[in-house]
């Protein structure tokens, strides 16, 4: 077994990097898909107007309530229930469509790597808001030819999600502001450790890649999420090769080769140290 993952306009880049679809069309033009557990090489936001199921994201499952929107993040292994008849959109688009400025890293990194959370309940005032630029996005998306609607596109698109990002800090205690130094580093510090966690680099040689020393990447990570660096590093090698050892049916040895260890022993030891089962153990108890 393994996972499929899906592209958007992976063949052809000249293409809009974006899409909006109707939920109901999508999972009915795709029954089976959508159901089995799959990634993407993109990111999705799927707003459920109506009905209530479930939707299982890595390893939790989430109950899905009217006017709640989910955020799915690249890579991430998800499936939806069996319920079809649910209304609502899909909102696909690509990193390239999306990362131009800090706060669009400020963005990605709150919103759509918020593991804990990634469920948001809307009010009113927002779905109308949210309803309003959709509307105008589906407008532009009809007429391609117009002079910079790719533009208009993508700041419809951030001005949805800043407003979605409100919401969220109205919950949370600990407001993080994306024009805070440490905060956009240690935003920069998890977009190195995204491309590169499977490569086995040290805290120093992150730190070398942002131009800052190592002690300084620790002040940063410690002062934002209370943790090291290399704590950060773990956490990301430890979620893949979880996700590896859930959904796939790869050997120990090419989970562990997938994820920067060369030496399968090695790996065992790093997996148990930090997980306390073995990767056998951790996959056996899973399955049950």
């Amino acid at each position: 077994m393994n996972v499929k993952q899906y592209h958007l306009h992976k063949a052809y880049p000249e293409k809009l990097q974006f899409e909006v679809y109707s939920l109901n069309e999508y999972r009915n033009k795709n029954l089976d898909k959508a159901s089995v557990p799959h990634s993407h090489s993109y990111y999705q936001i799927i707003w459920y107007f109506d009905g209530e199921g479930t939707h299982n994201v890595d390893f939790k499952t989430y109950k899905i309530k009217p006017n709640t929107i989910l955020f799915i993040s690249k890579d991430q292994i998800h499936s939806f229930d069996d319920n079809l008849a649910i209304e609502g959109w899909l909102i696909h688009f690509n990193e390239s469509f999306f990362m131009h400025t800090d706060v669009d890293i400020f963005l990605k990194y709150n919103i759509f790597k918020s593991h804990q959370n990634p469920l948001y309940s809307i009010d009113y005032e927002i779905i109308q808001t949210g309803k309003s630029y959709i509307s105008l996005i589906q407008k532009e998306l009809k007429e391609r030819h117009q002079f910079g609607f790719e533009d208009v596109v993508r700041f419809l698109l951030k001005s949805f999600l800043i407003n979605l990002e409100r919401i969220h800090q109205k919950s949370t205690e600990k407001k993080i502001v994306h024009n805070n130094i440490y905060e956009l580093q240690f935003f920069k510090y998890k977009e190195l450790i995204e491309d590169n966690y499977n490569k086995g680099l040290l805290v120093n040689e992150y730190a070398r890649l942002l131009h800052i020393s190592s002690k300084t990447l620790t002040t940063i990570t410690k002062t934002i999420v209370g943790k090291t660096p290399s704590q950060i590093i773990t956490e990301r090698v430890v979620l893949e090769s979880k996700r590896l050892l859930k959904f796939t049916s790869l050997q120990i040895g090419e989970i562990a080769f997938r994820v920067g260890f060369e030496d399968l022993s090695y790996f065992i030891k790093y997996f148990k140290r930090h997980v306390g089962t073995s990767p056998r153990s951790y996959r056996t108890s899973i399955s049950q």
